[in-house]
């Protein structure tokens, strides 16, 4: 079994509204030195596969076909073995 921490985040070239709104709330509260703010999701799945890389294609497969848009997502991942 293995656990795939996943992160989905807006790519550069697209603009992150709430990205923008929290920076300019941190700003109005006085953190001035927030230079940018992106915002994105996390995910934690855990997945029942013979070996990492079987594990790796699959988690690959579920984020470009479900867990992110890749119009407009990026994602990354990262795979730990779990007893």
């Amino acid at each position: 079994m293995f656990k795939a921490l996943i992160f989905v985040t807006l790519r550069e070239s697209v603009l992150d509204p709430q990205g923008v709104a929290v920076k300019n709330s941190l700003h109005s509260l006085g953190y001035q030195e927030v230079q940018e703010v992106r915002i994105g999701k996390q995910l934690e799945v855990l997945i029942s596969c013979e070996n990492r890389s079987e594990a790796e294609q699959r988690v690959r497969e579920i984020c470009e076909k479900i867990l992110s848009n890749p119009v407009m997502e990026d994602y990354t991942f990262k795979l730990e073995e779990v007893a």
